[in-house]
């Protein structure tokens, strides 16, 4: 969140905060009836908010997680591929030396 979209954020809970002292007026609630409702709206917005945001962080559903993760699955699935092509561009003796080198081939009588 930049800092402009905090700043509209804290501006519009600011304003809910004050449409919602006048509307508990407009409804019948005095003086500091009206603020006490109305900050008492503002708290449980505030709690829903807050509980919101742990909820996604214990999940693991917040925003840069979800996107490392499409990365990531992303760019594994592109290095196997590419892996996969450059291997089949070499020579079947060059595939042979490679094998034998990683362990994976006893003898060249394979290829």
């Amino acid at each position: 969140m930049s800092r402009g979209t905090a700043l509209l954020a804290g501006l519009a809970v600011f304003a809910i905060g004050g449409l919602g002292y006048w509307g508990f007026q407009a409804a019948g609630f005095e003086g500091f009836s009206a603020g006490i409702a109305a900050q008492a709206v503002l708290v449980v917005i505030v709690l829903g908010w807050t509980g919101s945001y742990l909820l996604r962080v214990v999940t693991g559903n917040m925003t840069y997680m979800e996107q490392r993760r499409r990365y990531r699955d992303l760019y594994d699935t592109a290095t196997d591929d590419v892996l996969q092509q450059r291997f089949d561009a070499l020579s079947p003796t060059e595939q042979a030396q490679l094998l034998r080198e990683l362990g994976q081939l006893e003898d060249t009588a394979d290829l």
